[in-house]
């Protein structure tokens, strides 16, 4: 995995990887002081439908977006894997992990999850090279899929849809990106799709994200009952 396809991974994100193997947030993440409340003492109101568009799997294969973001909480993260900056996605992967392995030692839980990463840079992060990056960080026991889209064109309109700015700057004479500038941010959906809670640097706080996901599987139990 360290070569061809892969090496990407490597050199870009080795010390975000190395991170989140022991449960740690890189420099830039938000102070561990606050105590967040229990979970299911507090509601999460709704905030917007999570918009639908076309992606592509690790296998190539088209999907409806809609199929990654329905019929389980969702943590939705949009990012790029390029990305070196320790306050972006480096730290949104490190708090994905941690909250995976919480999950994992949850099964009853762990099955009414799922965590997606959406690439905003299809140019480079093809189905290929996100299978290669998914390896290092999807376990069996939280579903966590990696997406991408065909073209720049197709990830547009779902980015507008969540309210997620990027700037590209291109470097050489093919125009391959050499940085997106972007600002962090994470979307938990429920079970219906609907945005319910957004974090940005200053709120990603593995026990907050944890405790949010447990009230809307609390809300979900109690609408069932």
């Amino acid at each position: 995995m360290r070569s061809g396809a892969a090496a990407w991974l490597v050199a870009g994100l080795t010390a975000a990887a190395g991170l989140a193997a022991a449960h740690e947030l890189p420099r830039g993440a938000p102070s561990m002081e606050f105590v967040p409340p229990p979970a299911g003492t507090y509601a999460l109101p709704a905030i917007q439908a999570a918009p639908d568009g076309r992606v592509l799997d690790t296998h190539g294969r088209n999907h409806g977006l809609a199929r990654f973001t329905r019929g389980k909480v969702t943590l939705l993260s949009l990012f790029y894997a390029q990305c070196a900056d320790p306050a972006g996605c480096p730290l949104a992967f490190a708090a994905m992990v941690e909250l995976r392995d919480r999950l994992a030692a949850e099964p009853a839980l762990a099955r009414r999850v799922r965590l997606v990463s959406l690439s905003f840079d299809p140019v480079h992060d093809t189905p290929r090279r996100l299978a290669a990056f998914g390896h290092h960080f999807a376990g069996k026991a939280v579903a966590w899929d990696f997406l991408t889209t065909a073209s720049p064109e197709e990830v547009a309109p779902i980015l507008d849809g969540f309210g997620q700015d990027v700037a590209v700057e291109a470097d050489g004479d093919d125009g391959r990106p050499r940085t997106i500038s972007h600002t962090l941010k994470l979307f938990l959906l429920d079970r219906t799709g609907t945005v319910r809670e957004i974090y940005s640097t200053a709120f990603l706080l593995p026990d907050v994200v944890y405790n949010d996901i447990v009230t809307l599987l609390i809300e979900d139990d109690r609408a069932r009952d």
